[in-house]
């Protein structure tokens, strides 16, 4: 039977609750394959598994459970594994890259911060800064509205201030929380967000952070900040040396989240 990685601790990692149940409709039993001074959290693989909200909250569950007691490198949803012995033999060959994840994320957890543009603010910030669109509006409101083609013109400069604002919004943004963190992995864009970046950040100075996050929020009023954490630190298990397809971590391990 095909086995359903959750995450990669320490052999040592404290035992986790007996009843733990994990993904699947009834929820597999989670247990820990162990190897050497590696362990896998898993459950057996329940057939045709889809995101589901049940299972994906599942999976974090686990994940919640398993960190609260020490470091665990989490696994994306969906890591599937042929059987335990691909996953053991996964954590032999790269033990010493898994090992060195541990130390360098020990006590410490991600906060994905996304952020975009409060349109009338931005639209307001643009005009207040930019004499030549002033110009050309006001132009455009003596004269009736404008000609069609005014029209146009002011629609792409305006479109483009704003395009180049949310550059420099988006790397304002990242230089007030980064100091607060300990590494920092910016994820895929995505419509309607200017920013989705994953900050590494010490359970000790998560205060300080939050802290960070809503100065952030008052010197950048023009934007919408939102932000999901703490999370496992799924955007700092960077994939080491390829491993053979079909394995646990080439599930998804070194992705990021959010």
């Amino acid at each position: 039977m095909s086995t359903y990685v959750y995450g990669i601790t320490a052999s040592a990692h404290p035992s986790l609750p007996e009843d733990l149940a994990g993904v699947g409709d009834p929820p597999r039993t989670v247990r820990v394959l162990t190897e050497g001074e590696l362990a896998a959290v898993v459950s057996d693989a329940p057939e045709g598994l889809r995101p589901k909200r049940k299972d994906l909250l599942a999976h974090q569950n686990v994940l919640a459970e398993a960190g609260a007691a020490g470091c665990v490198l989490p696994m994306r949803f969906g890591s599937v594994a042929p059987d335990d012995k691909a996953v053991t033999g996964v954590l032999a060959e790269r033990a010493e890259h898994y090992k060195e994840r541990l130390r360098a994320l020990d006590n410490r957890v991600e906060y994905n911060i996304k952020a975009n543009h409060v349109e009338e603010a931005v639209l307001h910030h643009v005009m207040a800064t930019s004499p030549e669109i002033r110009a050309l509006a006001e132009a455009n409101r003596k004269a009736g509205g404008g000609s069609y083609e005014s029209k146009i013109q002011l629609g792409e400069m305006v479109a483009a201030a704003v395009q180049a604002r949310e550059a420099e919004d988006a790397a304002a943004l990242q230089r007030v929380l980064e100091t607060e963190a300990d590494a920092v992995s910016v994820g895929p864009e995505s419509t309607g967000w200017l920013a989705n970046v994953s900050f590494l950040v010490d359970r000790e100075r998560a205060e300080t952070f939050l802290a960070a996050v809503e100065r952030a929020r008052q010197e950048l009023p023009h934007l919408e900040v939102r932000i999901n954490g703490p999370l496992p630190p799924y955007s700092f298990v960077e994939p080491g040396p390829a491993e053979p397809a079909g394995t646990a971590a080439g599930g998804g391990a070194g992705t990021g989240a959010g």
